[in-house]
């Protein structure tokens, strides 16, 4: 799918641990469900977590809330999320999962992939990896900016 420039963003994030929380979550049936069919792949059980900062993250960060991404539809008593098309590395690709959390720090980035991330890229905690993420506008955004 061709991106207009403005919808992409080259960053640049430092590998961290999450708390384990990921890898039940992408465990879950429903969750596994909604990712082969709006994703159309089956994901590497848990999260690549990076935390993110500075200009090029505030403002990627900025423009995803405005975003509307691929929505992944909770079961009732979990939260739903947005999805967005990443490329880590150079070569890998996965989405960056946004969930619909109040207090979702700010500074964090999950990434699914059908990979596991950490492996495939050789890293370890601390070093920083490089990214390409992927926006979708809204549909109403969208047809504004091209009147």
């Amino acid at each position: 799918m061709w991106q207009r420039p403005e919808d992409a963003f080259d960053l640049v994030g430092e590998v961290s641990s999450g708390l384990g929380e990921g890898a039940r979550f992408t465990g879950l049936a429903w969750v596994l469900a909604e990712f082969r069919r709006k994703l159309a792949f089956t994901p590497h059980p848990g999260t690549f977590n990076l935390r993110m900062e500075g200009i090029d993250w505030e403002r990627a960060h900025h423009a995803l809330g405005y975003a509307s991404g691929i929505a992944i539809t909770p079961e009732p008593g979990y939260c739903g999320a947005r999805c967005f098309p990443v490329v880590v590395g150079g070569y890998v690709p996965g989405v960056a999962v946004l969930p619909d959390v109040p207090g979702y720090p700010a500074d964090k980035l999950e990434i699914l992939s059908p990979v596991a991330l950490r492996a495939a890229l050789g890293v370890s905690d601390g070093d920083r990896v490089k990214l390409r993420l992927l926006l979708q506008r809204a549909r109403d955004e969208e047809q504004e900016t091209e009147r």
